[in-house]
């Protein structure tokens, strides 16, 4: 290797070298691949000399350790001087100093800045070794108590657990993020678990899939076209059909695309297939094969459905026309002709739907149906996907509503929901609102724990986007033809600033938008611009200044910004890091997975997590954050929920979010991000569902041609689903 020369230090620039000495600061670190910038002061540097700038990757590294690295020195046109490190081996600090910033970097939980003087005052050298071998004694130390002192040993052991699955990890090619995770899922025997099957790590821990699990098979040595590969492979290919909404695959096509991905013959496919429907894993319905789950809740739920149908009702009939005469005196409106035939539909009929776009009087028939049920001393349960959702129908009807989640009382001892078929909840009357936001397992869970005698009552607008999860519940339920159903079409909400209601209707029949002017009192306005940055820039100009200023609205609680996807500039990962600096730039914050999470910001929770109650799209705001704990809280709505630092992975920032995420959420504003670059989402559904998310002000920002893009394109994505075909069966 040709010399570069030397550099200040004495070091060849270019050439291998060794360097050791202990970490001073961290100045990035991203926990997913183990990509590390720190400062390291060198062993052998001059005392008083700068410490030196060294980048690499390594499977944990804390501020205070002592550190081993073979690499190169470079000379960065930007940073200067840098040592690029090949492989990095960290050990336990030796000098009092390295002990004691060892100890207060925050990787030991109940050990912040004062305990960790406190402790190495008192140990000296054998700090380390007393809390690896005589945890008891900190209680020796002033202000640690037994509490507290169990919360140090039982922190430090993990710490060093995990950073051996870490390293193993590393080792295999494979980045760090997950680790605590698999700690906790599998405890000291997670090495040995993962290398007998890497591929349980898809089923047993959040955010590892299949291509993450097949990277560590292939390290450890398991053969490509081995049974259990192509048993994984299978099963991943069916799942990443259902993450696109389908309920089944076609066995033909779904053995040529895991051929694809495994790159094996399709023999042993058809094998691993057999085994897998053995094993009662999927299921093979003619060429349809279903994951397990998903083939029980059709089924489940069609058998259910048919049961309300054909059992009587507890209570004698509702004369319909009274009710309904009554109700329009005691609520003080006149209801139109499709507004009282779908009251009479829900008084009548033992299951029914209610469907309809914005404005159309959705919220005034649940209102009044539940003025009549309660009339008439029936139990009445009301319910939505979503928090937000059943904040609302609270709001509208005066009784308590729930989310589905919280209804059917998650029990995190036992895993399972408390109401389910065995223990049905009690009540004559169900309601649910947002229905086009429940996927097949959610309706399955719900219609389970039904009654059969019960009323039910699905309301919602089938022309925004379908569920998340598989399936189209309620566009299946509507064109099987076997359940009544009412569509609403006339617009009530139609006085002066009704432009957001309007604009809802015409872009769902295909029509131009009609935006407010300059001047005039509108609730729906357009910002045109084509460049990104332009658009960046007036998306920040209307969040922080604009709308606050002129409409009076705040923008951290009152103002939602929603993008088509996640990623590129114009998603909502950019979009969130700009505008936390815009909107909460300081204050505590911890760093995580290359995020910065900061007390005050605005997060969505992104998985269901059943043990916290708290679910997939909730949002709250981090109120307190504490690095000793390595805890933080975020408030969602009054309900206080505690992160650990290893689980932050579960939130993401909620500045802005995608369209898809903001289904059954309503806001008093939206500024919706349009572009061309977002090309293969845009869509009429989706545009649609954007708009409807607006309750006081919708601001569209982005290009003409964007939104005729979205206005035109009607194509909707046909998910595979047999729902409709059983309940016709």
């Amino acid at each position: 290797m040709s010399k570069q020369g030397t550099d200040t230090v004495g070091n060849v620039v270019g050439e291998s070298d060794k360097i050791s000495g202990s970490v001073e600061s961290l100045t990035f670190r991203n926990d997913a691949t183990g990509y590390t910038v720190c400062s390291i002061r060198l062993a052998d540097a001059a005392r008083g000399s700068d410490p030196v700038t060294l980048v690499g990757k390594c499977a944990a590294i804390w501020v205070g350790e002592e550190l081993k690295a073979d690499g190169r020195w470079i000379r960065h046109p930007q940073h200067g001087l840098q040592f690029q490190a090949d492989s990095i081996t960290c050990i336990a600090p030796t000098s009092l100093e390295g002990i004691r910033r060892y100890l207060a970097s925050g990787m030991i939980k109940g050990i912040g800045k004062v305990n960790a003087k406190r402790i190495v005052d008192y140990f000296g050298e054998k700090t380390l070794e007393i809390i690896e071998k005589e945890s008891v004694r900190l209680e020796e130390v002033e202000g640690i108590g037994p509490v507290r002192r169990r919360q140090i040993k039982d922190s430090w052991t993990e710490q060093r657990d995990v950073r051996d699955i870490m390293i193993f990890l590393q080792a295999n090619g494979i980045g760090t993020g997950q680790a605590a995770r698999i700690y906790r899922a599998y405890g000291r025997d997670a090495i040995a678990l993962v290398k007998q099957n890497p591929y349980r790590l898809c089923r047993d821990v959040w955010g590892i899939g299949f291509i993450t699990a097949d990277k560590i098979a292939m390290h450890v040595g398991i053969p490509r076209d081995s049974m259990v590969r192509a048993r994984a492979g299978l099963l991943y290919t069916l799942q990443t059909q259902t993450d696109e909404g389908h309920c089944f695959g076609i066995e033909a096509d779904l053995l040529l695309q895991a051929q694809a991905l495994l790159g094996i013959s399709v023999e042993i496919l058809m094998e691993a297939l057999r085994e897998e429907i053995e094993a009662e894993d999927l299921v093979k319905d003619g060429e349809r094969i279903y994951l397990a789950d998903l083939a029980r809740a059709e089924q489940r739920v069609t058998d259910k459905l048919h049961r309300l149908l054909e059992t009587d009702s507890p209570f004698r009939p509702i004369d319909a026309p009274k009710a309904l005469e009554w109700v329009a005196s005691r609520i003080g409106i006149e209801l139109a002709p499709m507004q009282i035939r779908a009251l009479e539909m829900a008084l009548t009929d033992k299951v029914g739907i209610i469907t309809g776009g914005p404005g159309v009087g959705k919220t005034t028939i649940i209102r009044a149906l539940v003025e009549i049920f309660l009339a008439r001393k029936l139990t009445v349960r009301l319910a939505a996907p979503t928090g937000r959702a059943a904040r609302r129908l609270e709001e509208a009807t005066g009784i308590e509503a729930q989310t589905i989640h919280r209804l059917l009382k998650y029990n995190p001892q036992f895993h399972r929901f408390e109401h389910d078929a065995d223990n049905p909840l009690t009540g004559e009357i169900f309601i649910v609102d947002e229905s086009s936001m429940i996927d097949l397992p959610l309706a399955e869970d719900y219609l389970t724990a039904l009654p059969d005698c019960a009323h039910v009552i699905f309301v919602g607008d089938i022309d925004q986007l379908p569920s998340v999860g598989p399936g189209n519940f309620l566009r299946d339920l509507i064109s099987s033809g076997t359940i009544p159903c009412t569509r609403l079409d006339t617009i009530f909400r139609q006085k002066s600033g009704g432009a957001i209601v309007r604009n809802a209707h015409r872009i769902n029949q295909g029509e131009k938008i009609e935006p407010g002017q300059r001047g005039e009192q509108s609730d729906f306005f357009f910002v045109p611009c084509e460049d990104s940055d332009k658009v960046i820039a007036n998306v920040i100009e209307l969040v922080s200044r604009r709308i606050p200023r002129t409409f009076g609205f705040t923008a951290l609680t009152d103002i939602q910004v929603l993008t088509p996807m996640r990623r590129n500039q114009l998603g909502s990962d950019n979009l969130n890091q700009i505008l936390q600096q815009v909107l909460n730039p300081n204050g505590p914050s911890v760093q995580r997975l290359g995020r910065i999470y900061r007390v005050g910001d605005r997060v969505m929770q992104i998985r269901n997590n059943y043990d916290k109650g708290i679910f997939n799209g909730d949002i709250g705001f981090i109120t307190a954050l504490d690095h000793d704990a390595q805890m933080l809280e975020v408030d969602f709505d009054g309900r206080i929920t505690q992160y650990d630092f290893s689980d932050l992975d579960e939130l993401v920032h909620a500045f802005a979010c995608s369209i898809h995420k903001s289904q059954g959420s309503e806001y008093p504003v939206a500024v919706i991000v349009l572009a061309t670059q977002h090309f293969k989402l845009l869509q009429r559904n989706l545009l649609y569902t954007a708009v409807t998310r607006g309750k006081k002000l919708v601001c569209l920002v982005g290009s003409h041609k964007a939104v005729h893009i979205a206005t035109v394109n009607n194509d909707i994505h046909e998910r595979r689903t047999a729902l409709s075909e059983r309940l016709r069966a």
